[in-house]
């Protein structure tokens, strides 16, 4: 085995071992775990920097990113979008009875419209793009299970402007249909002072947008790229994706520590 391959599988355990401690010692996120949700605490360290009262989170799989989110930014509205339905029933159960927590079983994109998504074994990696070889390949057990007919709509048909309160956040992890569910965002997409979103430098999915297309199309819209973070990599050392986080050009300062 490589050094490389080495020191990889050494620092991935860390970081599990890291998580799983930092999960324990938050009563909310302990409960969730008991529920099977190990909340993103990943992203903690970096939302921890900013200061948001609304968060739009595309892609929400059991509630992983809004744990943290609601854990970071404790008044914000937090509006959930989940087309599957077993993971969306996980989602309700951990957030009963917090009010400021809003979930619609739909995923988000260009169209109205009734389509297929692609359930990965792991349905955390399910994509409405079809599930490419590297997928399973870089991360077993993701290959396709099955699919299941979902609704997709625009964002603007379940928020108005009015709803979204600054500085405010919109969250996409949409597992290579980035560019599809921003397309989706766009007659919004200028009341948010940040976008985080998860990029591909590999194609994991059947024509995807890789980060280079997603970090254009947001330039174009006055979004620049603010911090690249929670970067993977193979077992040869190559970047595989990373989370990204953009600011509205207007931005400025506003909604950061």
């Amino acid at each position: 085995m490589s050094a490389t391959r080495v020191a990889i599988r050494i620092r991935n355990g860390v970081k599990k071992t890291l998580k799983l401690y930092g999960l324990l010692r938050n009563s909310r996120h302990r409960g969730a775990l008991r529920k099977g949700v190990a909340a993103a605490i990943e992203h903690e360290p970096l939302l921890r920097s900013l200061v948001c009262k609304y968060v739009v989170d595309i892609g929400a799989n059991k509630g992983q990113f809004a744990l943290v989110a609601r854990a970071c930014f404790q008044a914000a509205k937090i509006v959930s979008f989940e087309p599957l339905q077993r993971p969306s029933a996980v989602f309700r159960e951990v957030f009963s009875g917090d009010a400021n927590v809003q979930l619609h079983e739909v995923a988000i994109g260009p169209q109205a419209t009734s389509t297929l998504i692609h359930v990965s074994h792991r349905e955390d990696s399910s994509s409405l793009l079809p599930i490419a070889d590297a997928q399973d390949a870089l991360f077993p057990g993701t290959a396709e299970a099955r699919t299941e007919s979902i609704q997709v709509g625009p964002l603007r048909t379940f928020i108005s402007s009015n709803d979204i309160v600054a500085p405010a956040l919109l969250k996409l992890d949409v597992q290579g249909y980035e560019l599809q569910a921003l397309m989706g965002c766009e007659e919004l997409l200028l009341d948010f002072s940040f976008v985080y979103v998860e990029c591909s430098f590999l194609e994991l999915y059947s024509g995807q947008a890789l980060a280079h297309e997603v970090i254009r199309w947001l330039a174009e819209r006055h979004f620049i790229l603010a911090g690249v973070y929670n970067v993977t990599y193979t077992y040869e050392g190559l970047a595989v994706q990373a989370d990204f986080l953009f600011r509205r050009e207007d931005a400025g300062t506003a909604g950061a520590h």
